[in-house]
């Protein structure tokens, strides 16, 4: 094994080029069973690597027609697995595209005006019990469900998200996206969460927001219909029963720490115990 392993570098020695090839795919590897950790393809690796043992375990017995079977079928099943992990396969090349040293390529996404109008009119919603989704966009873009919703590219105030959200109004059946500071679109069609483990009481507009964090990286405010809670949805998974200090607070750190620490690193280290 050793052997063969040599035999992929030139010469058969290992150099300081070697072990950079050795150690980015060490890298790539490890990011990957880290991303796919608690997901649905975890089951489809442990397939694959069965596939893959029953393959070798058929030229060893030898079992000529299952060694046929599986050699005919392993083309297949990687465009069938394409198709099927679909949305992971996004989520992971968004990752990928979010790592921290391209974060300096991307403009802002919210500023402390934005997210304190967003905390405002959460806050009245839910006093009223009106339901509501407000997604902020982050690295990820989500022009593909703005373009589902009606645009309208306006300044974020929080009069104008309680408006939006009002019963009669023809704009409250959806979700608000937030882009760049501005109000996108309205009545925006979010995709459903298929994750079974997700708690039976919460309804289609929590799976909604849950959908849109697990495919991408935006920030998604909740405010229930019936219970008048909110709740914040971020990477596929649920905060629930969130005060309006505690979602000004994870809104502030989510959008802003980040620019912030980039923007004024002498400070953080004055400031650092």
């Amino acid at each position: 094994m050793i052997d063969q392993l040599l035999d992929l570098w030139p010469q058969g020695r290992l150099g300081w080029r070697s072990l950079i090839d050795i150690a980015v795919v060490a890298c790539l590897v490890y990011g990957f069973l880290r991303f796919i950790r608690r997901t649905r393809a975890v089951q489809m690796v442990f397939g694959a690597v069965l596939v893959v043992a029953l393959y070798y375990a058929s030229e060893l017995i030898p079992l000529p027609t299952v060694h046929w079977l599986i050699s005919d079928l392993l083309g297949y099943v990687v465009f069938a697995a394409i198709v099927l992990f679909q949305a992971d396969i996004r989520r992971a090349l968004s990752s990928l595209g979010g790592a921290p040293f391209l974060r300096y390529l991307t403009r802002p996404t919210a500023t402390d005006e934005t997210i304190e109008e967003v905390v405002v009119a959460a806050t009245r919603l839910a006093r009223r019990r009106v339901g509501a989704i407000i997604a902020i966009e982050r690295e990820t873009g989500l022009r593909n469900y703005i373009e589902s919703g009606i645009p309208i590219d306006a300044t974020v105030t929080y009069d104008l998200l309680v408006s939006v959200f009002q019963p009669e109004s023809p704009l409250h059946d959806g979700a608000v996206i937030i882009r760049e500071d501005r109000i996108a679109a309205a009545a925006c069609f979010l995709p459903l969460t298929v994750n079974p483990r997700i708690d039976t009481r919460f309804g289609a507009r929590h799976r909604a927001a849950i959908g849109l964090s697990e495919e991408s990286d935006a920030v998604a405010v909740i405010v229930s219909e019936e219970t008048g809670k909110l709740s914040l949805a971020l990477d596929g998974q649920v905060e629930s029963e969130v005060r309006p200090d505690q979602l000004r607070f994870r809104l502030d750190t989510l959008l802003l720490e980040s620019e912030r620490a980039a923007e004024r690193p002498a400070d953080r280290r004055t400031l650092a115990p």
